[in-house]
């Protein structure tokens, strides 16, 4: 008896150990093995002990298991820290570790957080699956700012009101995640004119539930609003991308020569007379990739890919390689581009122009066949591009058989149709392995001379663009593996397995397309995917179907460990071929000359490995900044185009249903919404299991996929947004017709609710050089391809944007 009692004891002794220590983690979850670490416990007994204490506890209720597989105490504080997404409609999200889905913040629960501040939230809610129901939490503190400056348009106070309130005017930030706010001007610091747009630094919070009123002074005047451009430039700003380079960086690109000198060729290979072409763009100036290819006598192919030496002109810590690692990457805003590199050298002797010596890195690979890699080499050298050729000329041989371009071109169309060979072999390799091709089309926007939009493109990838893609790949995979396994420290461009909640819900969402998914969240493969945009290749879900398994991937990043690239099923992947518009290439091909030619020992792979686990977070972090830039100018620019259609009819696509209506994407890419309030005809229901809008009256029944006819009814420069009222369709698909929709009180749709579900956008990035430009018109009523495009989510979980695709 009395041993039962020391046993009880010593449980109960247990359980204040484990309530002791979860105590001291202020309110963070942790795992089993954390709790067996913090308290001693790792024999076998004393963790089986251990673990029947916290089972205890978690009947008792004293503990709770949190989807992650992590605990937490129930009783007193259960506030834990994340980083506060605002939505324009007043509510956010707070994204926690330990919880699957965001925590959904309500408008009046919020503490007046604003976007990107790191916030102490508690959950009022946990998630209910069996109703679809995400966590709902408040925000009881902000621990740090992360706004803390904002863009806007000034507008003066008058005389009275500033002598009276020590303030000199306001601004309503132009951001579509501070909602509501309004920014008063101390009467200190910069005083500009009305309707100036300007930086204003945030001096005063307001933390109370009362408001979101903010103080702050003026910094800078970006210019007037009037001014053409002054938009692009105020984003421009917003985002921090450096524009102007610094005098030091300007006078080492002056200093360098523009002709190579005799001296830099000894140690190259010479490929001068080797029949060397590059196929870019046509608008292209910074020419960063040569290739040539030939048939060998045994049957394999000879792939050269020659990539410019940026490395040997921007060299380690000098202010040019400073200069480009805080930039990162190359910025394209629509009719302009900010460079990562001085154009003295991007678009001068880095650029490998026709006719002229270049200096450049080589990757050499024989390919089988298959298209298995059976040798290679990387060394430095030395080409003289014979042809600069682009995109459209190389398509207009190989597919449309031009004579007078094949006739113009003679001498490499016998290698320009190896090339096409080879592209296609290399192609069926990555297809077999599950490589997914996600066969998107990207939207070029035409300005006028005053920054306005005349028109949209889609711009089309041909044999041209797929060949140098595939050929630009199989380098960056032989140059990464050639380094991971000699196990010396490099940069790897790594995309990690899909989100599992998210694949759950895309399966179940393809599923409703009569399409059998064999694998499951956790073990689905690139394969599988890739299998299932091969079913509906042509059909008129195609589009939306690769839009929303796009948005299910991960973001690809930089990191130094080889953990490979899902969605190019690759074991090892590095960025090797653009080092004039990214840092990550420049760095290297920096590593590839120093493990060559100056020190591989230990001492040195030391070195780098301290180096580059910083470089290759400011990198992604760099790359983050230019997608949003150049996919927030993008929108801006598609809102001002359709403020010229208003009125005007268009046939579309639905993307995306939520309990406030619809989103339809026109086939020039353009998305807008069709409120909730704008259907008139009934009174629907958001079915949300299903993702269908339901009149209750007439039984018409809106999905994902199905073709609308729209009217333009609005376009909010200011917001990026863009309104669409639907033009009645008789044939419209009903319930009675189908039966396919039930009518319930649990997805009935309520008047300015919120849809809990997190969607965080996946990315596929971009590979190769920039895509040809075809006349891909915008046409009215006609329906639409699988173009892709960043849905603008008005009420939805914070998102991950997609920019320009990059391998």
């Amino acid at each position: 008896m009395s041993s039962e009692k020391d046993m009880e004891k010593e449980k109960g002794i247990l359980k204040k150990q484990i309530i002791q220590f979860m105590e001291e983690q202020e309110g963070q979850a942790v795992e089993v093995s954390d709790i067996s670490k913090g308290l001693g416990r790792s024999g076998s007994k004393a963790f089986k002990e251990m673990v029947k204490a916290i089972a205890q506890l978690e009947r008792e209720e004293k503990m709770v298991l949190l989807p992650s597989g992590k605990f937490k105490l129930t009783g007193g504080s259960t506030a834990m820290q994340g980083r506060f997404s605002g939505n324009e409609r007043g509510f956010g999200f707070v994204s926690i570790d330990e919880y699957e889905s965001d925590i959904f913040i309500p408008p009046t629960e919020t503490r007046s957080a604003l976007n990107g501040d790191l916030v102490k939230v508690e959950v009022t809610q946990e998630s209910i699956p069996s109703q679809d129901k995400g966590p709902a939490g408040r925000v009881i503190e902000i621990l740090e700012r992360g706004t803390t400056v904002v863009f806007g348009e000034f507008q003066p106070y008058t005389d009275d009101e500033v002598e009276e309130m020590n303030l000199y005017g306001f601004i309503t930030p132009h951001n579509q995640k501070l909602p509501n706010v309004l920014v008063k001007i101390e009467a200190k610091g910069i005083r500009p004119a009305a309707g100036s747009i300007v930086q204003v630094e945030l001096t005063q919070y307001n933390d109370t539930q009362a408001g979101t009123d903010l103080k702050g002074i003026v910094t800078n005047t970006i210019g007037h609003k009037d001014e053409p451009g002054i938009e692009i430039l105020t984003i421009v700003h917003k985002y921090d991308i450096p524009t102007e380079f610094p005098e030091a960086v300007i006078q080492e690109a002056d200093a360098v020569p523009d002709t190579i000198a005799e001296e830099e060729t000894k140690g190259r290979k010479d490929f001068r007379d080797e029949m060397i072409i590059t196929i870019d763009g046509a608008d292209a100036k910074d020419l960063d990739d040569a290739v040539q290819v030939k048939k060998l006598d045994n049957g394999n192919y000879y792939l050269g890919v020659h990539i410019a030496d940026v490395s040997h002109y921007v060299t380690e810590d000098s202010a040019m390689d400073q200069e480009a690692l805080e930039r990162g990457t190359s910025v394209y805003l629509t009719d302009r581009v900010i460079p990562m590199l001085p154009q003295r050298l991007s678009n001068g002797i880095c650029s490998l122009h026709p006719h002229v010596d270049r200096l450049t890195l080589s990757c050499e690979m024989e390919i089988d066949r298959s298209g298995n890699v059976v040798d290679y080499t990387i060394s430095p050298s030395i080409i003289n591009s014979h042809h600069r050729m682009t995109y459209a000329a190389v398509n207009q041989i190989l597919m449309d058989k031009d004579e007078e371009v094949r006739e113009e071109y003679s001498e490499i169309t016998d290698m320009l149709e190896q090339m096409e060979e080879l592209h296609h072999i290399l192609e069926k390799r990555r297809e077999q392995r599950g490589s997914i091709d996600f066969d998107t089309r990207e939207a070029k926007i035409e300005v006028d001379p005053q920054g306005m939009p005349v028109d949209i493109l889609l711009r089309e990838r041909g044999v041209g663009e797929r060949l140098i893609e595939s050929f630009m790949l199989e380098a960056n995979e032989t140059v990464s593996e050639h380094f991971a396994t000699r196990r010396l420290p490099i940069l790897y461009r790594i995309h990690d397995r899909p989100d599992e909640g998210k694949m759950q819900r895309f399966i179940e969402f393809v599923s409703s397309f009569g399409i059998e998914v064999k694998g499951t969240k956790d073990t689905i493969s690139p394969l599988l995917l890739q299998d299932i945009l091969n079913k509906v290749k042509g059909k008129p879900e195609e589009g939306v179907i690769s839009m929303l398994l796009l948005r299910s991937m991960q973001q690809a990043k930089y990191d130094v460990e080889p953990i490979g690239h899902y969605g190019l099923a690759a074991d090892f992947y590095s960025h090797f071929t653009s080092p004039i518009r990214r840092y990550p290439d420049l760095i290297l091909h920096r590593l590839i000359h120093y493990y060559t030619e100056v020190d591989s020992s230990q001492k040195a792979v030391n070195r780098w490995a301290a180096k580059l686990p910083d470089i290759a977070e400011h990198s992604s972090v760099t790359e983050r900044r230019a997608v949003d830039a150049e996919r927030e100018t993008d929108e801006l620019k598609k809102t001002e185009y359709m403020l010229s259609k208003l009125g005007e009819t268009f046939e579309g696509v639905v993307t995306s249903v939520t309990n406030f209506g619809m989103f339809v994407q026109l086939d020039n890419s353009v998305e807008g919404l069709i409120h909730m309030s704008n259907l008139n005809d009934d009174y629907y229901e958001f079915i949300e299991r299903d993702l269908l809008l339901v009149g209750r009256r007439t039984g018409k029944i809106f999905r994902i996929g199905q073709t609308v006819t729209i009217k333009v009814i609005g376009a909010d420069t200011d917001n990026y947004k863009i309104d669409f009222e639907l033009v009645p369709d008789e044939s419209q698909e009903t319930v009675k017709q189908k039966g396919d929709a039930k009518k319930s009180k649990k997805g009935r749709f309520r008047k300015r609710t919120v849809d809990r579900k997190k969607g965080k956008d996946g990315k596929k990035e971009k590979a190769g050089s920039q895509s040809q430009d075809q006349k891909g018109r915008f046409k009215r009523r006609n329906k639409s391809d699988d173009s892709q495009t960043k849905n603008r989510k008005k009420g939805r979980r914070k998102t991950k944007k997609s920019g320009k695709k990059r391998k």
